[in-house]
């Protein structure tokens, strides 16, 4: 192997490694060169994941909601944790299900960062990884800052949620969830404590894994777009402009592709993910301002940095789902504005007809969506926020 080559290899680890382990610990990262075997283990370990989280915790959050039903402040508490772990079920089942799908875009990524490139085009897909890793590492820190809070002070007796009888006789346990025995009574208790323990860190490395998997690949798409743009702006250095077009057309298409593979996969994800975030964002309002106004009784301060983990995290994954969205808009818009600064005017009529393919193409802009409804944008963030927040009044009025 050439020094040019272990140096895109090198890139290659650099770009994508962290998101790629993450995923691979939960059986989640697509992946063609595996062997059945190494498939079969890939999928018994998500189906055992997926499991544990659905019997330590979704199915007994869901018999505690039942019997706290009433009660707001207990209601919320419930919802704070059952909604995300609800959440991250759904998207762990779709990204298992389009692992298949997903393989192409893998391939994709791989074959762009190994093949043969000029410096310029290597610093462009460096600036976009750096920020997706920027992101990927951001996302792993917040993650593993909730878990720890949500997990090690329990362990000393800090409960980090709102207790009651109907669901905390006796020791509490790490979420509010109900079984139909007595856990109380050991080894039962330590079984439940270390089943919760463990869902709650397979739930994280799922929910900011497979976000940071969006992310990750819609910035290298934005990095192929901003090389497309400096091809076209620079046709003339191609020694036959027909092939160069016609390459540039190619790889443009391409791009749609990908971008249409991952708006099949993720968008009726997003869509429950804007549904999910609305009611969490008016959940957690309603929490802190009921603990400001000391309705929520006397609280710790662990309590209190937990709950603004959980309303950084959900802010922060829902910001990133808009804000890679607005990206991959302008960089698509580039594209297009791109064939328009072309001196399109000094070509022969052939070719100049031949340029317009790409001009039409390039005017429709492209995005990811939230079910195919919503382009996943900042101003349907600030709509979404805007609109939360009138509901925490509702809440307020109430409880």
């Amino acid at each position: 192997m050439g020094s040019s080559e272990e140096v895109a290899y090198t890139d290659l680890e650099w770009a994508i490694g962290i998101n790629r382990i993450s995923l691979k610990i939960i059986g989640l990262w697509p992946d063609d060169k595996l062997n059945r075997w190494q498939r079969f283990l890939a999928d018994l370990r998500a189906f055992t994941i997926f499991i544990t989280m659905i019997l330590a915790s979704i199915l007994p959050g869901i018999f505690a909601l039942v019997r706290v039903w009433g009660d707001m402040m207990a209601m919320t508490d419930n919802l704070q944790i059952g909604l995300p772990f609800s959440v991250t079920a759904m998207k762990f089942v779709i990204m298992w299900i389009r692992k298949k799908e997903l393989m192409p875009l893998i391939n994709m990524i791989v074959e762009d960062w190994i093949k043969v490139k000029t410096e310029q085009e290597r610093e462009i897909m460096i600036k976009q990884a750096k920020t997706a890793r920027m992101i990927v590492m951001f996302g792993g820190i917040m993650m593993t800052l909730a878990s720890i809070i949500l997990i090690i002070p329990p362990c000393f007796g800090y409960s980090m949620r709102y207790l009651t009888n109907l669901t905390d006789s006796g020791k509490p346990l790490l979420l509010q969830t109900y079984y139909l025995r007595d856990m109380t009574e050991s080894p039962y208790f330590e079984i439940a404590f270390i089943a919760q323990a463990t869902s709650i860190i397979v739930a994280a490395i799922s929910y900011t894994g497979i976000d940071n998997f969006l992310s990750v690949v819609i910035f290298h798409i934005c990095a192929q777009l901003d090389i497309l743009k400096g091809r076209l702006l620079n046709l003339n250095t191609f020694k036959d402009f027909n092939s160069g077009l016609s390459f540039n057309i190619q790889d443009h298409l391409r791009l749609i592709r990908s971008i249409d593979a991952i708006d099949n996969t993720f968008n009726l994800m997003l869509l429950t993910l804007l549904v999910y975030f609305a009611i969490l964002f008016c959940l957690q309002g309603f929490l802190i301002v009921s603990i400001v106004d000391g309705v929520g009784g006397d609280v710790s301060f662990m309590r209190i940095c937990w709950l603004v983990s959980i309303l950084i995290n959900t802010f922060a994954h829902m910001c990133l789902y808009c804000v890679v969205g607005e990206i991959l808009i302008a960089k698509a818009e580039g594209v297009y504005y791109a064939t328009y600064e072309y001196a399109w005017y000094s070509l022969k009529p052939n070719q100049a007809k031949d340029l317009m393919l790409i001009m039409i193409r390039a005017e429709k802009p492209l995005y990811i969506t939230a079910g195919r409804i919503f382009p996943m944008t900042l101003s349907m963030f600030c709509s979404l926020i805007k609109t939360s927040a009138g509901y925490i009044s509702v809440l307020l009025a109430n409880r």
